[in-house]
Parts: structure tokens; sequence; C-alpha cells
């Protein structure tokens, strides 16, 4: 892998986990030169976004799975059902938990956002232009931008 090429402005990036979506626009503009001239730092960044996004995915699925287990609980009700059926809520309190964490902490939700809207932009595009005038000039404006 390549070294950074600005070890103090990596090392400040570094420091934040390579987040800088909470700076004013005004101080991002250093910032996003950075990684657009250092592949070290982008490919850093773009593993703490994986990883991010990851954690809630995985999260997300364990308390998918906690409610089924409540739910199978409840329908079979074997014996010690009630001690069965909190620790399946346990469970899914603790998931919800750290999703809640995972997602107030970690810029994820803005990454999840960004995808959607290039997804969107994208889409948006290929459209015919009969179809693309027929849009609101609302939602024509948050597409594309301008």
């Amino acid at each position: 892998m390549s070294a950074c090429v600005d070890p103090v402005v990596g090392k400040i990036l570094a420091g934040w986990r390579y987040d800088i979506s909470s700076l004013a626009p005004e101080m991002r503009g250093d910032y996003e030169a950075h990684f657009a001239a250092c592949d070290h730092c982008r490919s850093r960044q773009r593993l703490h976004r994986v990883i991010d996004v990851a954690l809630i995915v995985l999260a997300s699925v364990s308390a998918a799975v906690f409610l089924l287990a409540f739910g199978v609980i409840h329908h079979f009700a074997p014996k010690h059902t009630l001690i069965l059926e909190l620790a399946a809520l346990f469970g899914f309190a603790l998931s919800a938990l750290i999703w809640l964490i995972v997602a107030v902490a970690t810029p994820a939700p803005a990454t999840v956002v960004d995808v959607a809207k290039v997804g969107a932009r994208h889409v948006h595009d290929r459209l015919p232009a009969e179809i693309r005038e027929r849009l609101p000039e609302e939602l024509r404006m948050k597409l594309t931008g301008s």
C-alpha cells in the first residue's frame, strides 16, 4: 500500500476515522483535496465506511434473529418459556442498542444516503427526457444537485 502524501493531514484524518462529514463545508475543502490526491487515505476511508456499514448490517441481522427466536419460543412454548423469551428479548434489546450506537457514532447512515443518491442520480440520468420532465422540480433539484 502506498504511503500518505501528507502525513500530517493523514494523521489528523486517521484520528477522526477519516470522517469529515461533520465539518463545516468551508473547512472540508483541504481534506477533500487530500482525499482526491492521496490513495492511502482514500482507501483507509473506504475501509472504515465498509466496517461501519457492516456493523449496522450485522446488528440488524442479529436483532432480526433474536426476534425470530422469540417468536419460535413463543409459538412452541417449551419448558422454561419465560426464561428463553426474556433471553431473546434481551438479545434483541442489546442488538438494537448496538445498532443505535453505531448509527450515531459513525457516518454510516450518511454514507448509505450518499450511495442511494448516487444510484438515484444514475437512474434519473437514464430516464427518457419526457419522463424526466414530468418529475417534480423539487425532486429534480435533489437528484441533479443544480
